[in-house]
């Protein structure tokens, strides 16, 4: 039994249309049943002119749903330049890069990256997730504050180690960035109510390590990985050097 389902609406799926994202990306998953079904934890619906993932364990939270122009995302988008991702991924180098953010998720480090003035392809293989990312972003999109950062961002449905190793020699990145959702020792892991959700639909990052392989072979300046500040590196591999914040940190793999 799936631990999520699309609610089968009209608007829906004609939003999906409209989004650029082809509908058979939930097949499977589109259901008018949203009660009785054993092991939902979640439903992904069109309501209130948005795309949200509403949890039915009130103990996971609040609906989700992408917006970068408010909120702490807004916030940080303006002040891109000093966000310690935007230092990892520009490395020394001045001129504008092209970067892959090969595990995108809900976009946000997609779109500081943007706003900092990188041109970005965000990949997101999870379903239910990209609805999310391409509904946030056509929104944001239409925004006074967030069209020049929406326009430099373009998204992919695909599983990213696919998609990198058969990137052709022309499309490859200066930097690709990687955020694994690796499972975590500490006893902190799994406080936010989202990522809680995140984990019971998607689960871990089980290629990680291989995701991180193809990627060392594909990007032509470096790359990018970040981490819990005090997790192990990915395959034990030591990057070349980091940055460190309060939370997590940067492992700078230069290539």
């Amino acid at each position: 039994m799936t631990s999520w389902i699309a609610v089968d609406q009209p608007e829906f799926r004609s939003r999906v249309r409209q989004l650029g994202l082809p509908v058979a990306c939930l097949d499977g998953h589109w259901s008018s049943q949203v009660a009785d079904q054993t092991g939902l934890s979640a439903v992904l619906e069109w309501r209130d002119g948005l795309v949200q993932l509403r949890p039915l364990d009130k103990a996971l939270g609040n609906p989700v749903m992408v917006d970068f122009i408010h909120g702490k995302t807004g916030f940080r988008f303006l002040r891109a330049q000093h966000e310690m991702i935007v230092k990892a991924v520009a490395g020394r180098s001045k001129e504008p890069l092209t970067v892959i953010d090969a595990t995108a998720g809900l976009g946000r480090d997609s779109f500081i990256l943007a706003a900092a003035g990188f041109s970005v392809q965000a990949i997101e293989r999870h379903p239910a997730i990209a609805c999310l990312l391409w509904d946030g972003l056509d929104r944001a999109s239409l925004s006074p504050e967030g069209a020049t950062v929406a326009g430099r961002i373009s998204l992919q449905w695909a599983v990213a180690h696919e998609r990198l190793a058969n990137l052709p020699e022309s499309e490859r990145p200066d930097v690709i960035y990687l955020d694994p959702m690796f499972p975590e020792r500490s006893k902190q892991a799994l406080v936010k109510k989202e990522m809680r959700l995140f984990r019971d639909l998607v689960g871990e990052d089980l290629d990680g390590e291989a995701l991180l392989e193809i990627a060392l072979q594909t990007a032509r300046k470096r790359v990018v990985v970040k981490r819990p500040r005090k997790a192990d590196s990915v395959a034990g591999r030591k990057p070349g050097y980091q940055l460190l914040g309060k939370s997590s940190r940067f492992d700078v793999y230069p290539v």
